[in-house]
């Protein structure tokens, strides 16, 4: 098993997440989040996805193309439909075979950062609850999706995920 951080994972997408959640940026549009968090995709399945999965290897990311439809594309306004139309231009392969949404409120998110928000972080409450109306709508109409309460105890949530991921069945 191997795992990556999305956006990052790569020298490139390192660089593209800098600018993607700098507060120097507050001022980028949802259009330009879309394309650089394409952009910092693209670059982390030929560097790093493809060839784990050609070893045989299970890869764990902790986001995908999901959390930019929830994002940019349901709560930025910008269209999921428009949003999987550009990844299928731009990525190989765009549906993981499963994907956990660990859905907490608000409050629970908070607490939890305990660091300086960034920018994505610091757009607002009303921002956020878009956000999480789009995951959770993204989970509502696809089979691959298990939505997991984040609000036990971190330990609890943990072992929750891992017997979906124990019970899964990966073709």
């Amino acid at each position: 098993m191997v795992g990556f951080r999305d956006p990052g994972g790569t020298v490139v997408g390192e660089k593209i997440r800098e600018i993607l959640l700098s507060t120097e940026h507050d001022s980028m549009d949802t259009r330009t989040e879309v394309l650089l968090y394409m952009a910092a995709r693209a670059q982390l399945w030929r560097e790093r996805i493809r060839p784990a999965l050609e070893q045989g290897r299970c890869v764990v990311l902790d986001r995908w193309l999901c959390s930019t439809c929830a994002y940019q594309g349901y709560a930025g306004g910008f269209g999921m439909d428009k949003v999987m139309s550009i990844a299928d231009d731009s990525l190989e392969r765009v549906r993981p075979d499963l994907t956990i949404i660990i859905d907490v409120d608000l409050q629970t998110g908070s607490k939890r950062l305990g660091r300086a928000l960034d920018r994505m972080e610091q757009k607002g409450d009303a921002y956020h609850e878009k956000v999480r109306e789009g995951f959770l709508e993204l989970a509502k109409e696809d089979g691959d999706f298990v939505v997991v309460d984040g609000t036990d105890e971190i330990d609890s949530v943990h072992q929750k995920i891992v017997q979906i991921v124990s019970g899964a069945s990966f073709e």
